[in-house]
C-alpha cells in the first residue's frame, strides 16, 4: 500500500510524536509497504530532512512555548487546509496519524482528512474532539459507569478547592497530553501559580482530585482490551520526562493483578473506549486507588508508538511484535475507510 505517515506538527508533544512516526515508517517500510514521511510544519520529507529529524530525539522536556510559536504551534493554529490538498496526503491508500496533542489529535486533521476522503487511522473528528476535552471526557465516563476522580474547572477560588476536593490536587490544561502543563498541587498557595502555568498552554484549566494508588494502563486495539500494564515512576507522577526519558520509568506488562481486578480495568476500559466513541486503537490510563476502585484519568486516541511508549508493550505482551501492531492499525482504518 501507499501509507503516508503525518509526524511532527507543532505542539508541545512535537517531539515524541517525530519518535512515533519514525518508528512507524520503519516497521510498516520493512512490511514492504510505500511511505512517505510528512511533517505540517515542514511539508513532505526528503531523505535528507528525515535524517536530520531523527537526530534529534526526544528532549527530557518539551519545546518551550517561543519554539512553537516559532513553528506556527503554541496556541495558535498549527495545521493549514492546504495540507490535506498534497498528492501525498490526499492519494494515498492510508494515512497514519502519528501527530500527538493539539490539532493532530482534536479533531481538527480527522474532520480535514474526513472532507476529501482519505482513510486515516485512529478515532473520527468527534471522538478525537471529546476525547482531547477532558472535561467532557469526564462528564461521559460518569454517565457510562467508569469511575473518574472530582474535579472543577477553573477559575475556582481556593477556598471552593480546598472545600470541593481536597488538597493535593492535579492542575492540568484541560485539553493537552503528555501531562504537559501538569502541577500537583500540595499546599493553597501552590494552587493560583500552578493555574496560571496551565493556561500558557490551554483556555481551559482542570483542577482535580489527586487519587494516590497504582498507575495503571489499558490499550484497547480494535475490539479487544489488551493487558494491562503497571507504571513505576521515579517522580511522584508519571510526567513526561518519566514518559520519554530511558530509565525515569519502570512498566510492568502485565501488570500484578487479581483475575478480578484485571478483568474491571478492562471492563472499565472497553466502557470508556464504547462511551467516547473511539475506534481503532486508544489507550486508556487509570489509577487504581487505595480504596481498590479504578479511576479514569485520561483516554488517548493517538496513543505513543515511541520506544519506550505504552501501547507497543501491551501488545508485545498479547503477543504482537511491533510491525505486527502497526499493521493491524492499518487494516483497521482500511476496513473502515
Amino acid at each position: 500500500m501507499n501509507i503516508t505517515v503525518l509526524l511532527g506538527g507543532a505542539s508541545p508533544e512535537r517531539d515524541v510524536s517525530l519518535a512515533s512516526g519514525f518508528r512507524v515508517i520503519d516497521a510498516l517500510r520493512s512490511a514492504g509497504h510505500v511511505v512517505i514521511a510528512v511533517d505540517p510544519v515542514s511539508g513532505v520529507l526528503r531523505p535528507s530532512a528525515e535524517m536530520a529529524l531523527r537526530a534529534g530525539g526526544v528532549r527530557r522536556a518539551p519545546p518551550s512555548l517561543e519554539e512553537l510559536a516559532r513553528l506556527g504551534g503554541a496556541r495558535r493554529r498549527e495545521l493549514s487546509p492546504e495540507l490535506v490538498m498534497l498528492p501525498q496526503v490526499r492519494d494515498a491508500d492510508v494515512v497514519f496519524l502519528a501527530l500527538h496533542g493539539g490539532q493532530g489529535e482534536d479533531g481538527t486533521i480527522q474532520a480535514l482528512l474526513d472532507l476529501v476522503g482519505v482513510p486515516y487511522t485512529g478515532s473520527g473528528h468527534l471522538a478525537s474532539a471529546l476525547a482531547m476535552d477532558k472535561d467532557l471526557t469526564k462528564i461521559l465516563l460518569r454517565a457510562a459507569g467508569v469511575g473518574t476522580a472530582d474535579w472543577l474547572m477553573a477559575p475556582a477560588r481556593d477556598d471552593a478547592v480546598e472545600r470541593a476536593l481536597g488538597y493535593p490536587v492535579v492542575v492540568k490544561p484541560s485539553k493537552q497530553g503528555s501531562t504537559v502543563g501538569l502541577s500537583v498541587v500540595r499546599a493553597r498557595a501552590e494552587l493560583q501559580p500552578a493555574i496560571a502555568t496551565a493556561y500558557q498552554y490551554d483556555d481551559e484549566v482542570m483542577i482535580e482530585r489527586y487519587i494516590a494508588g497504582r498507575e495503571l494502563t489499558v490499550g484497547v486495539l480494535g475490539p479487544e482490551a489488551l493487558p494491562v500494564g503497571e507504571i513505576f515512576p521515579v517522580h511522584d507522577v508519571y510526567d513526561y520526562e518519566c514518559k520519554y526519558t530511558a530509565g525515569m520509568a519502570r512498566e510492568e506488562f502485565p501488570a500484578r493483578l487479581t483475575p478480578h481486578e484485571t478483568a474491571l480495568l478492562q471492563d472499565q476500559a472497553l466502557r470508556a473506549f464504547a462511551a467516547l466513541k473511539l475506534r481503532g486503537y486508544a489507550r486508556i490510563d487509570f489509577r487504581l486507588g487505595t480504596d481498590g476502585a479504578p479511576y479514569c484519568l485520561e483516554a488517548n486516541t493517538l496513543p505513543g508508538l515511541t520506544g519506550t511508549s505504552l501501547i507497543p508493550q501491551a501488545a508485545a505482551a498479547r503477543g504482537l511484535e511491533f510491525r505486527e501492531l502497526c499493521e493491524r492499525i492499518v487494516q483497521l482504518a482500511v476496513r473502515r475507510g
